[in-house]
């Protein structure tokens, strides 16, 4: 409850740079992302002088002395973004770039303290620390708190008021089912609102059904679920199952690392059961155009970088699209990267659709399986069950009775049976030759082929075969040797945004901007 109400008041906060030490990460990196990289940045195709602000060895090169630390008046940095020349100045006045005073300050504070660096902070694995000594013991609830409290104190801040029991019962019911509670609900509580009852209010709202429908909603948005395909004539498509089937995932509390292998390889795994089929639609949830004039490596190439930037922003916080055309001007990433992900997915027959579209509705686009829901299932099995059991019975002895019964059964059965819905799914085929495509464009075929691969800089996967999108979802929720902890602070940020407003940082979907 304190963590709730600290958080909004934590991020408004106003820190100094001048009181203490500059945090390279937390201060001069983002100077040099947005005004330096650039020119000077991971895009060697766009490098300027040949410098890279954005390697600690070449920032501080010794022949180029762009970085002295600990000199401000050798430094080149320094003449360049403090002269009034503007020949020389950086960013140059053209770029539409310019540094405020005050990160002009920053930057010649940040090189005469020893120009410290460090690692992206977006892709240094996650370490415990210890609780940080605060003064007021008492207000902690949780380790969270802790920290939390620490900021306030080092900025001469305090917690903001506990809610009152109304206003915290509403927020509870906002945040974890996305409805007002009932006015019975709100009186009980006023009631007694005592943390015990706080408990079981926080259990009764996360066993609700609605509750997998608020975390599914945004899921959802996340993935670009839609009913529709999104071009020409938006014409209806086959997808509500994958959307029951995410808030099922959320209301049985699916694991997170399951819940991302059978969205991403669910028809991979070892006899698929009909959840992890349907699960399988992720994949297929992407604009498509079923116009006849459809030029089909066109829209290969647009649904393969659609899929790179959803996996890499959803999963990853990283904006891949970025390579698509050009090395990441920001990030470590390069093109061949963008394209040896597109690969993990070059599996995926896009053109099946093509060839069998139309404009009916809901539009054709195979492959499709009818289902029925999760609850249906259960009923169908129940009522096997009932007709086994009776069918038995009535061998043994014939009754009238009976088999009218199993008659009846047999017709809620059929019925029953008859209620499918179909759905789009994912069904492995002979994967398709992926190419870098030089500046993106579909038209060009002189680019290398390449395989699927994890980005570069992150290291090196391999199984003695060629990679699947299974070896791709094992490896961004493997913890130890993958990107696991990436994909859990990446979710955490979410999570974090979608209770208090505003993530730990504050880019969604750009976790290193």
């Amino acid at each position: 409850m304190k963590m709730l109400q600290a958080v909004a008041l934590l991020f408004a906060l106003s820190i100094s740079v001048y009181a203490r030490e500059v945090d390279f990460n937390r201060e001069v990196r983002p100077i040099l992302s947005d005004k330096c990289f650039r020119c000077h940045g991971p895009d060697k195709k766009h490098r300027k002088a040949k410098l890279r602000l954005d390697l600690e060895a070449s920032a501080k090169d010794p022949k180029k002395k762009a970085v002295v630390p600990g000199n401000t008046k050798d430094s080149e940095l320094v003449y360049r973004i403090t002269t009034d020349d503007e020949d020389d100045l950086m960013p140059p006045p053209d770029s539409g770039k310019s540094l405020s005073p005050k990160e002009k300050k920053l930057l010649s504070k940040w090189i005469a303290e020893g120009a410290s660096w460090s690692e992206h902070w977006a892709y240094v694995p996650p370490r415990k620390h210890e609780l940080p000594k605060v003064k007021q013991t008492g207000w902690p609830a949780n380790w969270i708190d802790s920290f939390t409290l620490r900021h306030f104190e080092e900025n001469e801040q305090g917690p903001a008021p506990d809610a009152d029991p109304v206003t915290l019962v509403r927020r509870l019911h906002f945040d974890l089912i996305g409805l007002p509670p009932e006015p019975k609900v709100v009186e009980a509580f006023a009631a007694n609102p005592s943390p015990k009852a706080y408990e079981a209010l926080v259990d009764q709202l996360l066993a609700s059904e609605h509750h997998g429908e608020r975390m599914a909603s945004y899921w959802l948005d996340l993935v670009r679920f839609a009913d529709t395909v999104g071009y020409h004539g938006d014409q209806d498509h086959s997808i509500t199952p994958y959307r029951d089937w995410v808030i099922d995932s959320f209301n049985d509390g699916l694991p997170f690392d399951q819940f991302t292998r059978e969205q991403l390889a669910g028809d991979l795994l070892p006899k698929p059961t009909t959840d992890q089929t349907i699960a399988t639609g992720y994949n297929r949830l992407l604009q498509t155009s079923h116009e006849g004039g459809v030029q089909a490596k066109e829209y290969v190439a647009m649904y393969a970088a659609d899929r790179v930037r959803n996996v890499s922003e959803v999963w990853m916080g990283a904006t891949m699209g970025c390579s698509q055309c050009h090395d990441h001007k920001y990030d470590p990433y390069t093109g061949k990267d963008f394209y040896a992900m597109a690969a993990f997915f070059a599996d995926v027959d896009d053109t099946a659709h093509l060839k069998n579209g139309s404009n009916s509705l809901p539009t054709r686009r195979d492959p499709e399986i009818n289902v029925l829901n999760r609850r249906q299932r259960e009923d169908l099995a129940k009522l096997e069950k009932s007709i086994t059991a009776k069918e038995t019975l009535h061998a043994k002895a014939a009754d009238p009775k009976l088999q009218a019964e199993i008659k009846t059964l047999k017709a809620e059965r059929d019925k029953l049976k008859k209620a499918t819905r179909k759905t789009m799914i994912t069904k492995a085929t002979k994967p398709r030759v992926t190419r870098i495509l030089p500046r993106g464009d579909w038209l060009d075929e002189s680019g290398p082929m390449v395989e699927p691969a994890i980005p570069s800089f992150m290291g090196n996967l391999t199984s003695g075969k060629r990679l699947t999108r299974l070896d791709l979802a094992n490896w961004l929720t493997d913890a130890d040797k993958g990107a696991g902890k990436l994909t859990a602070r990446v979710l955490a940020n979410r999570l974090w945004y979608l209770l208090f407003g505003q993530g730990l940082a504050p880019d969604l979907t750009d976790f290193g901007g």
